[in-house]
């Protein structure tokens, strides 16, 4: 990176805060902090209002310049709902002869209306809901039931009820109920919500966008850091990544990663994928999948993987993975026979353990043959590994002195996706909008999870939830959205309300990127927004909107 004078940080707070005109914008019930002051014949970055919650509400917008067709609007809509409320929800155990079947948010019928019975009996007044969730492109409808109890006022009101749940032998927690993303409450909910919406101008804004994952793939880092690592003139948390150490390495992309032009992490199936092109700022989306070779001088062989622990594929989706080659959501499968390559970008060391790994220089050439996994991988070269039965194949190949070529090859269709220097490439999924019409791919995407009573589906694309998405308007503009969430002062969106609002932003095509206690934006060097968490999340990558020479 060159070096430039660093931004001032006071960006958002010198007075460029403008809003859209409401004689220009504003439908009945919608408000504005100020009018705007923006050019004669710009056109808003936001239709006039979301299309969340009835139709009246109050809904302010508030524009900040932070570059030359770079804008930041926050948005505000709704407000206090006084028909939402706290209560405690049960879970219910399984009717599974296995004593170790986890219980879960949701069941049939008759077995939530046992678990009522048994409540009552106790002296809880606890009642079965049906949870009927909006049809997607792939799935939705009935989910099943619930059992709750209690309507507080506050969350600590419902302490006691919960005790009463578990001294009758179940588990229960206090959620609030505007977080359920019940089939009708879209448009009926109040609110509030909270948006803030980077528009990104390729006509006007002589920057670039890229994606980061800081000093290694291994290292998660915040959105703040890698923002401020890059002097970003805004920036927002990127795609799945992974958390948990026993699902590999933690701050490793969980589906494809492209950075610099480089391919530092293989999809995940054929899930979407944002494609960021540096050279030109234009923005698409893409179904990619993996096409990765090891080749020899006298063979050609697949290579599972890039930049992760073998054996370990969080998010699933490829060939041979157990228990499912299929993507599946925040599942880590398994195989134990797999090739993966690994570049210096990964981080100082490889991950250790038995097999076999093999390590190249910058011009192919084989250096070392090591019957243990482990080691530093050179300046320009690879290291590949192999377990399991692939240790004989990647033998067979690699010899002191032979060449072995890793190819990272990127399928996106029938055609081969070629990443230049400027291309970024960030994972994600479900699909929100495809050609201007909602498309939220969440069974293809593998957010539908098999026998587990819909509960994963329940929490994590039936409620609302911090939601961060990305994607083009019909004008070729880039908008990179974060919706606050899990708190009463900002409710989240479940994945349908996400669609819905990136359909009402002008998006033509959009894609969901990690939300929960990732979600995150910065702009000119604050944090923007409120994490769900309290702080900001580490994650594995972040979109960085460059200015010009960085």
């Amino acid at each position: 990176m060159s070096s430039t004078a660093k931004r001032p940080r006071t960006a958002l707070t010198a007075g460029l805060a403008l809003a859209i005109s409401s004689a220009l914008l504003a439908p009945a019930g919608v408000s504005h902090a100020e009018e705007s002051s923006l050019p004669t014949g710009t056109t808003p970055p936001t239709s006039p209002h979301l299309n969340l919650g009835p139709a009246d509400l109050p809904e302010t917008r508030t524009v900040s310049t932070l570059a030359p067709g770079v804008t930041l609007t926050r948005i505000k809509r709704g407000g206090e709902d006084s028909s939402l409320y706290w209560t405690a929800e049960v879970a219910i155990p399984s009717d599974s002869p296995d004593p170790d079947a986890p219980s879960s948010a949701l069941s049939s019928q008759a077995d939530a209306q046992k678990v009522a019975d048994k409540l009552e009996a106790a002296g809880i007044a606890a009642r079965v809901e049906q949870v009927s969730s909006p049809q997607l492109a792939d799935a939705g409808g009935n989910l099943g039931y619930r059992v709750r109890a209690g309507h507080f006022a506050a969350k600590a009101d419902g302490d006691s009820t919960v005790a009463a749940i578990k001294a009758a032998g179940y588990s229960s927690s206090v959620l609030y109920t505007g977080w359920d993303g019940d089939q009708g409450t879209s448009g009926k909910t109040r609110g509030p919500w909270t948006f803030d919406v980077v528009t990104i101008d390729p006509k006007k804004y002589h920057g670039r966008l890229a994606g980061s994952y800081g000093s290694d793939l291994e290292k998660p880092e915040t959105v703040s850091q890698l923002s401020a690592a890059s002097n970003a003139v805004a920036a927002i948390n990127g795609g799945f990544f992974v958390f948990d150490p026993k699902a590999g390495a933690p701050g490793d992309p969980a589906g494809a990663g492209v950075y610099n032009g480089k391919t530092l992490s293989e999809p995940v199936g054929d899930r979407p994928a944002l494609v960021l092109d540096s050279n030109t700022n234009k923005t698409s989306i893409d179904r990619l999948r993996w096409g990765g070779t090891l080749s020899g001088r006298d063979a050609t062989v697949a290579l599972d993987g890039i930049d992760r622990v073998p054996g370990l594929i969080r998010n699933c989706g490829e060939t041979n993975d157990q228990p499912t080659s299929s993507p599946l959501q925040d599942i880590t499968c398994t195989n134990p026979n797999e090739l993966v390559a690994f570049t210096p970008q990964f981080g100082r060391q490889t991950p250790s353990g038995p097999g076999l790994e093999v390590t190249t220089d910058r011009n192919d050439t084989v250096t070392a043959v090591a019957d243990t996994r482990g080691t530093a991988v050179p300046a320009g070269g690879h290291t590949i590994q192999a377990t399991g039965s692939d240790v004989a194949k990647l033998r067979a190949l690699a010899r002191v002195g032979a060449k072995l070529k890793v190819r990272a090859t990127l399928l996106a269709g029938s055609r081969q996706l070629n990443p230049t220097q400027g291309t970024s490439i960030l994972n994600g999924g479900p699909m929100l909008v495809r050609n201007g019409a909602e498309d939220v791919t969440v069974r293809q995407d593998g957010m539908v999870h098999p026998n587990d009573n819909n509960s994963f589906y329940y929490g994590w694309v039936h409620k609302r939830n911090p939601r961060t998405f990305a994607g083009v308007d019909a004008q070729g503009r880039t908008l990179l959205v974060t919706a606050d969430g899990r708190q009463t002062s900002a409710l989240g969106l479940s994945l349908k309300e996400e669609a819905d609002v990136a359909q009402s932003l002008g998006m033509v095509q959009a894609m969901n990127l990690d939300g929960g206690g990732s979600t995150t934006t910065v702009a000119g060097g604050q944090l923007v927004n409120v994490p769900s968490g309290g702080a900001e999340r580490p994650v594995g990558d972040a979109l960085l909107v460059l200015s010009e020479g960085r």
